[in-house]
C-alpha cells in the first residue's frame, strides 16, 4: 500500500512542475497589466496592456484547467503499460463522465439537492470543465475518475478479442468498457458529492478559524511527511482544490492579484487563508542555515568537498524550492535533525503569519517573486522587508541550533563521516576498471545504453534490470519497486556514484537524483531494454 501511495504522490507532481513557469507568466503579466502599478501605460485601451493581456491569458491555462491536467497526468506514473495511451483514455473518459453528470443534473438536479440553474463558482458547487457545466469536484474528482480509468486500462488493455472484433482491441476496448462504467460513477457522484461539499465548507470554516495554530500544524506535518513521499497528498487539497478556498489557494491568489496589487491594506486582512502556503520560507531561509552548519562542522580536510556539494543543492532549494537534495543529506544519518528542521519550519511560518506575511510562499525565490514580490512590491514592499528580516534571524537560528546538535551528538553529517573504506567516490576510469572485473559479459549492453553513465551505476545498485518491477519518478527521486531488497546496495553506494543517497523501505526504493531525474529515469529504462 505504501508503494502505491508513493507512486500516487509522484504522479501528482507531474502537472505541478508546470506551475513555476505558469506562475512567472501570470505574475509578470499581472504586473504589466495592473494600472495601479504601471499607470496609464496599463490602461485597457492601450496597446501595451492588450499585448500583455494576451500573454497573461495564456499564462492562465494551467490554473484554469487544473482538474483536467491532473486527470491526464495521473496515468503517467500509475499505468503499468502504455502510459501515453492511458492518458488519452483518461482524457476522453473524464470528459464523458462530466457529460453524463451534467445531463443528470440538468434533468434531475433538484432530486440531488443541486440548483443546476445557478451560476458556476461561489457556493453553487458548480464549475465549468472543458466547457461542460458540472459539479465542482476539483482535483479529487479528477483523480478519482482518472484512477478508475487507470484500473480499467491495467485490467483490459491487453484483452484479446476475436479476429472479427480486432479493431476494438487496446484503447478502444478500454473506452468501450469505461463508457458504461462512467454512467454509475456519474450517478454516485451526483448522490454523494453535494454532501461532501457541505462537509468541505464546514472544514474550511474550522481551518480558517484555527489561525496561527492551524498554520503551525499544517507546516509541521508537511515537512514530516517528506521522507515518506506523502507530503503532496497533504498540501494538494489546500493548494489546488477546495479545502480552504474555491479552486485552491494557487488559483484563488492568482485571480486576486490585481485587487491585491491595487490595495494598500495588509495582505493578511485580504487573504488570511494564504498562510497555509508558507512551506517555502524554510527553503529560502532554513536551508542556508543548515548548509552553513554543515560547512562549519565539517572536518578541515573535507570543507572544500562539502562546499562543492552544498552550494548547488542550497541554491536549488532557495531558487526552485526543491529541498530533497539537501534534506536527504542528513535525514538518514541524523533523523532527529530532520524533526528539529520540521519544528523550526513550522515555527518560522507561524511567525511570518503572525507578522502578517501571507501569499504564495510554497516554492522557491523564483515562484515567490513572480506571484508576490514583483506584482505586489509597489504597495506591499514593506511587508517583504519584514519577511526578509524575520527570515534572516531564523537563518541564524537554524545555523546555531544545527551546529550545536551536530557537535553535541556527533551526527555524521556531510564532511564528518568516518572513513571506513566502505564508501569511495570513484572516478570514471576507476569505475570502468571496476566494471571490467568479472563483468565483461555485460559490457556490450552497458555500452549500448551508456554503460559508464549514472544510470548504469544506479541500475547496478538496484540489483540489475531483472530485480526491478516498477520504475517511476517524482521531481527529484527515482521511485523503484524491486523484487529482492537484499540485492539493493546501501545508501553509501548511491552517494558514492553521484546521487544524493537512497532510502529503502521493504521493496520500495527511492534514489535521490535531483532535478535531472527524468533524464536519468529514461536512461535507466533504455538500459533495461538493452539488457532484456
Amino acid at each position: 500500500m505504501m508503494q502505491k501511495i508513493q507512486k500516487f504522490g509522484g504522479a501528482m507532481f507531474t502537472p505541478v512542475l508546470l506551475f513555476a513557469f505558469a506562475g512567472i507568466v501570470v505574475g509578470v503579466g499581472t504586473l504589466f497589466t495592473t494600472e495601479a502599478i504601471m499607470g496609464d501605460l496599463a490602461r485597457p485601451e492601450s496597446m501595451f496592456y492588450q499585448c500583455w493581456n494576451v500573454i497573461l491569458q495564456g499564462g492562465w491555462t494551467v490554473f484554469n484547467q487544473l482538474p483536467l491536467l491532473f486527470a491526464v497526468a495521473l496515468p503517467i506514473g500509475m499505468a503499468k503499460k502504455q502510459n501515453a495511451r492511458c492518458c488519452m483514455e483518461a482524457l476522453v473518459l473524464y470528459l464523458t463522465f462530466h457529460y453524463f453528470l451534467s445531463t443528470m443534473l440538468s434533468q434531475w438536479g433538484g432530486a440531488f439537492g443541486v440548483d443546476f440553474s445557478a451560476e458556476v463558482g461561489g457556493t453553487s458547487g458548480l464549475a465549468m470543465i472543458a466547457n461542460i457545466k458540472t459539479l465542482d469536484m476539483g482535483m479529487l474528482g479528477a483523480l478519482a475518475v482518472s484512477g478508475l480509468v487507470i484500473w480499467l486500462h491495467n485490467r483490459f488493455y491487453e484483452t484479446e478479442l476475436p479476429d472479427w472484433l480486432g479493431s476494438f482491441n487496446g484503447s478502444t476496448f478500454v473506452f468501450m468498457v469505461g463508457f458504461f462504467v462512467m454512467i454509475p460513477a456519474a450517478l454516485l457522484s451526483a448522490l454523494i458529492w453535494p454532501k461532501i461539499q457541505l462537509g468541505m465548507l464546514a472544514f474550511q470554516g474550522f481551518v480558517t478559524h484555527a489561525g496561527a495554530a492551524g498554520v503551525w500544524v499544517f507546516i509541521f506535518l508537511e515537512r514530516m511527511l517528506i521522507p515518506f513521499g506523502l507530503h503532496h497528498i497533504l498540501y494538494s487539497p489546500f493548494y489546488y482544490d477546495n479545502a480552504v478556498v474555491p479552486g485552491g489557494l494557487y488559483s484563488y491568489w492568482a485571480t486576486k492579484l490585481p485587487e491585491l496589487a491595487a490595495s494598500t491594506a495588509p495582505l493578511k486582512s485580504l487573504v488570511p487563508e494564504a498562510g497555509f502556503t508558507a512551506t517555502g520560507f524554510s527553503k529560502i531561509f532554513g536551508c542556508p542555515g543548515i548548509a552553513l552548519a554543515f560547512y562549519s562542522t565539517a572536518r578541515p580536510e573535507k570543507k572544500k568537498q562539502v562546499m562543492a556539494l552544498l552550494i548547488p543543492i542550497t541554491l536549488t532549494a532557495i531558487l526552485c524550492g526543491v529541498t530533497e537534495p539537501i534534506e536527504f543529506t542528513f535525514l538518514f544519518v541524523a533523523p532527529p535533525l530532520f524533526v528539529v528542521h520540521a519544528l523550526l519550519a513550522a515555527t518560522l511560518s507561524t511567525v511570518m503569519y503572525l507578522a502578517g506575511i501571507v501569499g504564495i510562499h510554497s516554492g522557491g525565490a523564483i515562484e515567490m517573486a513572480s506571484l508576490n514580490w514583483i506584482p505586489l512590491g509597489a504597495n506591499h514592499g514593506w511587508q517583504y522587508l519584514v519577511m526578509l528580516g524575520i527570515g534572516l534571524v531564523f537563518t541564524v537560528i537554524w545555523f546555531l541550533v544545527f551546529k550545536f546538535l551536530i557537535q553535541k551528538f556527533d551526527f555524521k553529517t556531510p564532511g564528518r563521516e568516518i572513513d571506513t573504506g566502505d564508501v569511495k567516490f570513484y572516478s570514471k576510469k576507476e569505475y570502468r576498471e571496476r566494471q571490467a572485473e568479472g563483468k565483461t559479459e555485460d559490457q556490450p549492453a552497458q555500452q549500448a545504453a551508456g554503460g559508464d553513465s549514472l544510470a548504469a551505476r544506479i541500475l547496478e545498485g538496484l540489483g540489475g534490470a531483472d530485480n526491478i518491477e516498477e520504475l517511476t519518478n517524482c521531481a527529484t527521486r527515482l521511485r523503484v519497486n524491486v523484487k529482492d531488497a537484499t540485492k539493493v546496495q546501501p545508501d553509501g553506494y548511491f552517494k558514492s556514484i553521484g546521487t544524493h543517497g537512497a532510502m529503502v523501505k521493504g521493496k520500495s526504493v527511492q534514489v535521490i537524483v535531483g532535478l535531472s531525474v527524468a533524464k536519468v529515469r529514461a536512461n535507466v529504462e533504455d538500459l533495461m531494454l538493452v539488457k532484456t
